[in-house]
C-alpha cells in the first residue's frame, strides 16, 4: 500500500493567505473602479475665489466639450413625419452609440464641470462629452438613464414642466422618475413650462415659461436649478443677459453659432439622429468640436 503524502507543515496556512490576499486586491481594484467612474461623472465642482473668471473673448476661444442632444427614444412609426426623425432614435441604436462612446474612452461630464472649465479653468476628464435629453420623455428614464448607468455614463434632463406625470402616445416623466435621476447625481434642469420659443417670449413668459418651472423643479429635487437648454434651440441675443439674472449659470442652444458677448449662454450641442450610425457619430462629434476658434 502506498502512503498518502502528508502536506508540509505550514503549508495551507500560507495557501489560505495567499487566497485572501489576491480576494482582498480583486475586491479593492473593483471599488477603486467603481470610486473613479463615479468621480469622473459627479466630481464636486469648487471654484477658486481668488481666480478671477474667464471673459467672453477667452471663454470663445476654448475648445468646445462635445455635447450630443437626445429627445425620443424609440421605434419610428408610420405616422412620424420626415421632420420628426431627426429627433427619434431607436433604442438598439441609442444602445449602441452610447456603446461607441464608451469604447472610444468618452467620459462624461456635467454643467457644473463644463462652467467650471469656461470660466475657471477647471480641469475636465480626457474625452470629455456631455449627454443631454430635452422634453421630459419617459424612455429617457427607462431607456436612455438604465443605458447610461451600464457605462458608468450620467445626463442632463432638460424638462419641459407640462409633461410631467403625462400619458398618451408618448408618456412622460414622473416626478419621482424625475427625484430618483437627481438622487443618482444627473442633472436635472430647465426647458420652459411648455416648449414656448425663447425668442417669442413676452413679459409675462418669465414668470409662466421660466420661474415657475424653476421653482417646481427645485421642489422636486431639493436642489437648486442652475441650467436653461431654449425650446427648438432658439434664442434671442437681447434677451440673454435676463437667463442670468434668473439665476442661470449656463444655457444650451443647438447646433448654430454661440452669441460672442454670451457664450456661456450659447453654449453648443448637435442632436445625434436615428438615421447615424455609430460611426457617423463619431465623426460628427469631432468635425463639429475637435477645433479652436483663433
Amino acid at each position: 500500500m502506498k502512503k498518502r503524502l502528508k502536506p508540509a507543515s505550514g503549508l495551507y496556512p500560507l495557501i489560505l493567505t495567499l487566497f485572501i490576499t489576491l480576494l482582498s486586491t480583486a475586491c479593492s481594484n473593483s471599488q477603486n473602479r467603481e470610486k473613479t467612474i463615479k468621480t469622473t461623472s459627479t466630481a464636486e465642482v469648487k471654484e477658486d475665489p481668488k481666480q478671477k473668471p474667464a471673459d467672453a473673448k477667452a471663454i470663445m476661444a476654448k475648445r468646445e466639450v462635445p455635447v450630443l442632444c437626445y429627445h425620443q427614444i424609440r421605434n419610428n412609426l408610420a405616422s412620424d413625419s420626415k421632420r420628426a426623425h431627426d429627433d427619434i432614435i431607436s433604442p438598439d441604436k441609442f444602445r449602441e452609440h452610447i456603446k461607441m462612446l464608451a469604447d472610444s474612452g468618452y467620459h462624461t461630464i456635467l454643467p457644473d464641470q463644463l462652467y467650471n472649465y469656461l470660466v475657471f479653468n477647471g480641469k475636465l476628464p480626457e474625452k470629455p462629452i456631455m449627454i443631454t435629453f430635452d422634453d421630459t420623455d419617459m424612455d429617457q428614464f427607462t431607456v436612455g438613464n438604465a443605458t447610461l448607468k451600464k457605462y458608468g455614463f450620467k445626463g442632463v434632463y432638460f424638462i419641459m414642466t407640462v409633461s410631467i406625470g403625462r400619458k398618451g402616445r408618448i408618456s412622460y416623466m414622473t416626478k419621482e422618475n424625475i427625484k430618483q435621476l437627481s438622487d443618482e447625481g444627473n442633472t436635472i434642469a430647465s426647458h420652459t413650462y411648455d416648449h414656448k420659443n425663447f425668442a417669442q417670449f413676452t413679459d409675462e413668459d418669465w414668470k409662466i415659461q421660466i420661474d415657475e418651472p424653476t421653482k417646481k423643479l427645485e421642489q422636486i429635487t431639493g436642489k437648486k436649478l442652475e441650467y436653461f437648454a431654449y425650446p427648438y434651440g432658439v434664442y434671442k441675443a437681447s434677451n440673454l443677459h435676463k437667463l442670468k439674472e434668473y439665476g442661470f449659470k449656463a444655457a444650451f442652444i443647438l447646433s448654430t453659432a454661440r452669441d460672442e458677448n454670451y457664450p456661456l449662454y450659447t453654449i453648443r450641442r448637435i442632436i445625434d439622429p436615428g438615421r447615424y450610425t455609430a460611426k457617423n457619430l463619431y465623426y460628427s462629434i469631432n468635425k463639429s468640436f475637435n477645433k479652436t476658434k483663433s
